[in-house]
Parts: C-alpha cells; sequence; structure tokens
C-alpha cells in the first residue's frame, strides 16, 4: 500500500462497480493491452497500477502490496511466469494472481507457476474481466446479492495501438541478438491478436514459427517492419 492508500477509506464493491475497494497492479508491456486493462479497472471500481516489465514490478512491489496482480507472460526483460512463482511462494501472498497472453498455450504455464487464473487475450469483455478476478478473491471483497453480469465490450483508443507499433519499431532498429526477435514475434503477434489486427499477427506467428524451425529470419522481419511502419502512417486505421 502506498502513502495516498493509507489514506483512502475502505470502499464497498457495489453489484454494478464489483471490483470496488481493489487495487490491480498490471505487468503488460503493451500500451493497447495495458488500455483495455484501464478502462475494465475503471468500469468495475478497481485502482490500477501499471508495470511495463519485470523490474518496474519489482519497483511497484516495494512500495505497495495491491490486491491483484496480472501479469503477461511475455515481458522484455524475462518471463512473467518467474514473477508468478515469486508472488506465488510469496508469505503475506497476493489475494489473486494471473496470468495472461494472447498464446494459447501459455495458460497451462501461468497454472504451474502458481497462477490462480489465467485471462486469454484480447481481453476487452466486462464480464469475464470481472469474473476472473471475482472468482479468486475473499468473500469479504464480494459484493453483497445477486449480480447481474454486464457483458459489455470495451473498445481501447487506438493511439494506444501506434505507441506499440512504435515500441516495434524501435526494437527493431536497434535488435542485435537473436532473443530480441523472439520477443518481436511474441510481442507483435499479442498486441496484433487484441487489436484484431490479422495481417500483422499472421506475420507475428510466421516470424515465431520461423524463429523455431532455425531458419534464417531475414524476410519475415522486413515484412513486420514495413507493417509497422504502414500502421504508424495510417495513424491506425484499425
Amino acid at each position: 500500500m502506498d502513502d495516498f492508500d493509507r489514506f483512502v477509506a475502505p470502499r464497498t464493491p457495489t453489484a454494478s462497480r464489483p471490483l470496488l475497494g481493489l487495487t490491480v497492479l498490471v505487468v503488460e508491456d503493451s500500451r493497447f493491452a495495458s488500455e483495455a486493462m484501464r478502462l475494465l479497472c475503471l468500469r468495475s471500481g478497481a485502482r490500477i497500477r501499471r508495470a511495463d516489465c519485470l523490474r518496474s514490478a519489482h519497483r511497484h512491489l516495494q512500495v505497495y502490496r495491491p490486491s491483484v496482480v496480472i501479469i503477461d507472460l511475455g515481458l522484455p526483460d524475462g518471463s512473467g511466469t518467474d514473477l508468478i512463482r515469486e508472488l506465488a511462494d510469496a508469505s503475506p501472498r497476493v489475494e489473486a494472481i494471473l496470468g495472461t497472453s494472447g498464446d494459447d498455450n501459455s495458460e497451462k504455464m501461468a497454472l504451474d507457476a502458481g497462477a490462480d487464473g489465467f485471462l486469454a487475450k484480447p481481453i476487452t469483455n466486462l464480464a469475464t474481466f470481472q469474473e476472473a478476478i471475482l472468482a479468486h478473491i475473499s468473500s469479504d471483497h464480494q459484493p453483497n446479492g445477486p449480480r447481474e453480469l454486464n457483458n459489455e465490450d470495451i473498445s481501447p483508443d487506438p493511439i494506444a495501438y501506434r505507441d506499440d507499433m512504435t515500441h516495434v519499431a524501435d526494437i527493431l532498429g536497434d535488435q542485435s541478438e537473436d532473443r530480441t526477435l523472439d520477443y518481436v514475434a511474441q510481442f507483435v503477434t499479442g498486441v496484433a491478436r487484441s487489436a484484431h489486427d490479422h495481417t500483422l499477427e499472421a506475420a507475428g506467428i510466421a516470424l515465431a514459427t520461423t524463429r523455431k524451425a532455425g531458419r534464417p529470419a531475414r524476410s519475415d522481419v522486413a515484412r513486420i517492419a514495413g507493417l509497422v511502419q504502414e500502421r504508424i502512417a495510417e495513424k491506425i486505421a484499425i
């Protein structure tokens, strides 16, 4: 808990804002995915903090203790499973630890590391988001009485997607190691899937496949670089 939170009176969750009183730390490198989380938390009543890498997450956790931590598995400075494992073994333990990824095969990795649940990207549905958290917090933090599920889908600001495209362009401009390409492949695939950008998603999957096969990736990288520049120039018309 940070200094400000010590002076905030406890807030009781309601049927319309079932996460009222909770603080959610989102460990996510994508600005677009983080914006989706921000809107979901806002509509649900929760406060949100964001860390864009493992190092930043550790700095946050030294200052305050969130109620819920949502951790992307693919981060620029390591695997989110390491942080999940660390938090799952900590005492006192964070009340709810959730993994998230755009990779369909990542749920088992998150749960094996100690996560309480998993959110598959794209995460845009309010009811799905709320239920994933409520399923793993104590009854003291649950709203009283029946609650009608809100199946509204939120729409993140496309400007956040452009920020992600600029991030990819910067990485490709500086890349000098093979592991950088692995990160680009998973980042591009995940953020494109969240934005329903199927062309860029396919390019990210192609790069990942090439890397796993050990083949030269120059053409795949060039394809991604070109698509990224198109989206930056077009101000992301998605």
